[in-house]
């Protein structure tokens, strides 16, 4: 019998009695045996065990029969896995993400890891190698995706293919005790010191055999059979020790234990839930603007103005396809109260003029699900979406869950709004704050009617062209109803997104996200220092955006801050950079380009706020401040460098000048659909009346960037190209480049 065979021998040996020792008891036999006692047979088995190969055992599969109980090897503290994994992390399809996992064995025995990613469906898409990162503290981590990216959008055939790839996938993490690497170790010392080498070389013959035979592997033909040979020459008694142990590290070899290693012990983790949701679920430009004011102009012969409609309002979608904009929003479009309506400036009577806010939703013409007549009709709506998705457009629309005393809701529903001692209905307010044109919804008495309702007006609007739902003050409402509600509407609509415009505590907002909102408004506009917009980038691009996925906006109707007061055309172009390469997801409310921003004494919103009147532009004037066109550029590198966009690449550099933030965006090659590296560097002067100059210090190996060559770096905002290395000087004047946007030309 040749080495070879004697090896493959020996290990199926070994191979058959691991596995009795982990399979279910054998069936009782007949005769005085089966008479035998239970006691008398345990006292058997453990007087004369079953006989074995020499040589040491494979580290056995220990079954975990219930939560807490460990495998053979430990699996600890898998992130991400907020409140438990109660709640699902958050990806898009085909995005890249994190997991990290303590992986431990007892000993000095070494471990290895592994990451398998399953559909909802429960079959394998991915097993990837993970990575020790920290030995120190078993830390392991690796990138995965979920499904393959598409650009394909919900009102096209090709969206089919991305609906079956949505829902809840789940990572599994598998411990395993490397059994090649242990030997390896031991092995190579005791062939330098000349140390108990036969024993150690049979071992390992036995071990590449082992391997070889492991379905587990996943090897094919020639993978198997380069270990069966690279196992008889190591059984070969007449090779020197040296060139039996260089069979067992060569190139090939070293390769299969990265690719196709050998798994023993294996010890599966619980599987950790990740929601995955479509394309520009977390990658969004969004454009807001009123409806009404499209198309509005001056009546000078009755004196007032006359407002547009959902027909004029389709230059307000040329706009955003011009500016680059994947997203239109519209404020609420459904008749507005009469009584106590709100006029200029939220003044508490109106002119006979004054159209209302939006916001006070409800008249006797019909509630939210009806289309206010000044603007058109349903099929007007429809039309306006078809022709957003024409121009390959989303139409978001705003869902505010409250009523004017008109709505239909006070007569047909009483017991949903909260009644005063005196039998009177209970005005909206926040004291010493009063909303007379606003009835507040009270879930207390029937929740379960209030969502269905809710539910049947969603599915109208989105049967209409809605693809996403803008919710007005969703933290005002309790979370188990959006729970409930989003859970009916994505069930029927998978498609669907839900963005929280939710001001408020941070655990109200984490919960929110939790239970479905798929994008979150957030703090940015105040975010305005270095120091605080370093830790909010680092906050919001970090580990909660595995949960909480924030979009940026300058600007809205209700926002407009003092910076972007005081700072004037290059504030405005200094906010547009960060929140455009500050998140992948952003927005600008129109008139952004037209530097509109004086503020509403006393208030940090818009004098002459939109909500309250009817606003009439000149478009034309836009070019005079540049702010279009940067808008434009903005959205261009965005698309041009998608992939690198994500809620958890986002690193900060150091820069030499307070006034000077630095950051850089990086997706490394293993992770790109061209297979090289994704880096945008991201350089802002946030002082916007004088010149700033810094020097910008790159940590050239975390980028990818080999450090004995510099590097060529593009300016996507100018065209102009540099070289930089690891320290660079940059200089930045608000009238002429208040940013670089960096492009590294590998």
């Amino acid at each position: 019998m040749s080495s070879k065979e004697k090896a493959a021998m020996s290990t199926k040996t070994t191979e058959n009695t691991a596995e009795k020792s982990t399979s279910s008891p054998a069936k009782r036999t007949t005769g005085t045996t089966k008479r035998a006692t239970t006691a008398t047979r345990k006292r058997r088995t453990a007087k004369t065990p079953a006989p074995m190969t020499p040589g040491e055992a494979p580290a056995p599969i220990i079954p975990v029969t219930e939560p807490g109980q460990f495998g053979r090897v430990n699996v600890m503290d898998i992130t991400p896995n907020e409140e438990h994994g109660v709640y699902p992390a958050r990806v898009e399809l085909g995005e890249a993400f994190e997991v990290t996992a303590q992986v431990f064995i007892e000993g000095r025995t070494k471990v290895g890891a592994t990451a398998v990613v399953r559909n909802p469906r429960g079959k394998e898409m991915l097993r990837a190698p993970m990575t020790c990162v920290n030995p120190g503290l078993d830390r392991w981590t690796v990138t995965l995706t979920c499904g393959e990216h598409s650009d394909a959008k919900p009102w096209e055939p090709e969206f089919a293919k991305v609906k079956r790839q949505l829902g809840e996938w789940t990572v599994t993490v598998e411990g395993w005790e490397d059994t090649y690497i242990s030997w390896l170790h031991d092995a190579t010392i005791k062939v330098q010191v000349g140390d108990d080498v036969a024993n150690a070389l049979i071992s390992g013959s036995q071990l590449l055999a082992r391997w070889a035979s492991s379905s587990d592997a996943k090897l094919n033909a020639h993978q198997r059979k380069t270990l069966e040979a690279a196992a008889a020459t190591m059984a070969d008694a007449s090779l020197s020790p040296q060139e039996r142990l260089a069979a067992a590290t060569s190139s090939d070899v070293s390769e299969l234990h990265t690719s196709n290693p050998l798994r023993d012990g294996l010890s599966p983790s619980a599987p950790q839930r990740f929601k995955v949701e479509r394309p520009k679920a977390s990658f969004a430009a969004w454009y807001q603007f009123f409806p009404r004011s499209e198309g509005a102009v001056y009546d000078d012969q009755h004196g007032r103005i006359k407002q547009g409609t959902l027909v004029t309002a389709l230059s307000g979608l040329e706009r955003a396809k011009a500016e680059g904009f994947d997203i239109v929003y519209l404020p609420p479009i459904f008749p507005i109260g009469v009584t106590n309506r709100k006029g200029r400036n939220n003044s508490l009577i109106a002119g006979p003029n004054d159209p209302g806010s939006p916001f006070g939703i409800g008249s006797k013409l019909g509630g939210h699900d009806t289309v206010d007549p000044l603007l058109g009709t349903m099929d007007d709506f429809k039309a306006f979406c078809n022709r957003a998705h024409e121009l390959g457009l989303e139409v978001a629309l705003d869902f505010a869950l409250q009523c004017s005393p008109d709505h239909p809701w006070v007569k047909q529903h009483p017991n949903w709004f909260r009644t005063k001692p005196d039998g009177t209905i209970a005005f909206a307010e926040n004291p010493p704050k009063k909303y007379q044109d606003i009835y507040p919804i009270d879930f207390n008495a029937d929740m379960p009617g209030i969502e269905k309702e809710v539910e049947r007006i969603m599915d109208l609007w989105v049967k209409a062209g809605v693809t996403i739902f803008r919710v007005d003050n969703p933290h005002t409402k309790p979370v188990r109803f959006w729970q409930d509600v989003i859970a009916a509407v994505t069930k029927k609509h998978p498609e669907v997104l839900f963005l929280a415009e939710a001001f408020t505590r941070p655990g109200m907002m984490r919960a929110l996200s939790y239970v479905g909102f798929t994008q979150s408004h957030c703090y940015f506009p105040w975010r305005n220092t270095k120091e605080e917009l370093e830790k909010y980038l680092l906050e919001t691009n970090g580990d909660d955006g595995y949960y909480q996925h924030n979009t940026f906006w300058p600007t809205t109707p209700d926002i407009l801050t003092d910076y972007v007061r005081d700072n004037g055309i290059a504030g405005h172009a200094v906010r547009a950079v960060l929140a455009a390469m500050g998140s992948p997801s952003w927005g600008i409310y129109n008139g952004y380009e037209l530097i509109e921003n004086k503020q509403r004494p006393g208030f940090e919103e818009q004098i002459d706020n939109e909500k309250y009147e009817v606003k009439v532009r000149d478009w034309d004037d836009a070019g005079k401040y540049g702010i279009a066109e940067l808008l434009t550029s903005l959205n261009r590198i965005r698309r041009e460098h998608v992939e690198a966009f994500s809620y958890h690449n986002v690193s900060i550099l150091p820069s030499s000048d307070p006034n000077i933030i630095a950051f850089a965006r990086h997706t490394p090659a293993e992770l790109t659909s061209t297979g090289k590296p994704e880096t945008l560097i991201v350089v802002v002067n946030l002082d916007g009346h004088n010149a700033h100059q810094s020097l910008i210090h790159l940590e050239l190996p975390d980028l990818d960037i080999d450090p004995k060559h510099d590097v060529q770096v593009r300016d996507e905002l100018t065209g102009h190209e540099f070289t930089w290395g690891w320290d660079n000087f940059v200089s930045l004047a608000p009238w002429a480049d208040v940013a670089h946007v960096f492009h590294i030309v590998r």
